[in-house]
């Protein structure tokens, strides 16, 4: 395989980071997903987390160096996420569980597998258009479906942001799947959390990413967004990913993974609370703590079929 990829997340104008995201690869397949988080206190984080984490978890130990079944793995693992979450809230005895949106992508074979949950988005575009997009599940997106509300008024509609599906919630997610969906060279996928999509008008984004090189355009584009959602703007993140051709030449930016060993995996992920832009009002205790008790929370569905 050889692509290029970029993944960032900023605070915007929140008092903490409830985004979380990450991306992994082996020799033959390409993971990238995001969360974001929603819940009082730092649980949503903690959703997020668990959400994040239980997927590179699986894709570290089952892409040796492919999945077997694409599709499958994100069935199962976006559910043990969402059951990990609620053990985490049982432990707990919370009120009300934490809960989180889900978007991720499968690359493997020059093919796209993706699956969402929520409000979090991904975007195919190929040669300046976007040919592919997750339909949000939310209440403004059903008000759109059924006619009630036009593209400008969900915009700014006061429920944009209520999600009718997500993990941690009292009901089993509604997990949609894309088709199988082959690539091309120069193909960028995209996925994002509201904080992006929310704020940026039209087609701004396929705009932004027109310029070839992904580590100046996507943060110069971040930047912009943040400055779009202003002072009490919502967490951003955002994963880039360009699918390039195997026998291109090499841009510095860019990864091939042809050397990689069969049983190599490199991960992107920051572990709870030990990013300086994910702001905490927790103590370090409060931290190793919460870290030892989210990968408690993930170990338990670990190995299920």
């Amino acid at each position: 395989m050889r692509f290029t990829i970029y993944q960032e997340s900023r605070q915007g104008g929140r008092e903490n980071n409830e985004d979380r995201l990450a991306h992994c690869y082996s020799r033959d397949t390409l993971l990238m997903v995001v969360a974001d988080g929603m819940g009082g206190h730092y649980y949503g984080e903690i959703a997020a987390q668990i959400a994040v984490q239980t997927l590179t978890d699986a894709f570290q130990r089952e892409a040796r160096p492919s999945l077997m079944d694409p599709f499958l793995f994100l069935q199962k693992n976006i559910g043990n996420a969402h059951h990990a979450i609620l053990d985490y809230s049982a432990a707990h005895k919370l009120e009300d569980s934490p809960r989180t949106t889900i978007v991720a992508c499968v690359v493997q074979d020059n093919v796209a597998y993706w699956a969402h949950a929520g409000d979090s988005r991904l975007y195919l575009i190929r040669k300046g258009r976007i040919i592919g997009q997750s339909r949000d599940h939310s209440q403004v997106q059903l008000l759109l479906d059924e006619g009630l509300i036009s593209p400008a008024q969900a915009e700014t509609h006061p429920e944009r942001n209520k999600v009718y599906s997500c993990l941690g919630g009292n009901h089993p997610p509604e997990v949609e799947f894309s088709r199988k969906t082959p690539l091309e060279s120069g193909d960028l996928i995209v996925l994002c959390t509201d904080g992006i999509w929310g704020v940026s008008p039209g087609n701004t984004l396929v705009e932004a990413l027109r310029n070839p090189n992904l580590m100046q355009a996507v943060p110069q584009f971040m930047q912009q967004a943040e400055r779009w959602g202003g002072a009490h703007g919502d967490n951003l993140s955002m994963i880039v990913v360009r699918w390039e051709e195997n026998y291109t030449e090499l841009t510095q930016s860019a990864v091939s993974t042809q050397t990689m060993g069969l049983n190599e995996v490199t991960t992107k992920l920051d572990q709870f609370g030990r990013n300086p832009n994910y702001k905490s009002e927790l103590s370090d205790d409060e931290i190793e703590r919460a870290i030892e008790e989210i990968r408690a929370a993930i170990d338990k569905y670990s190995f299920k079929k």
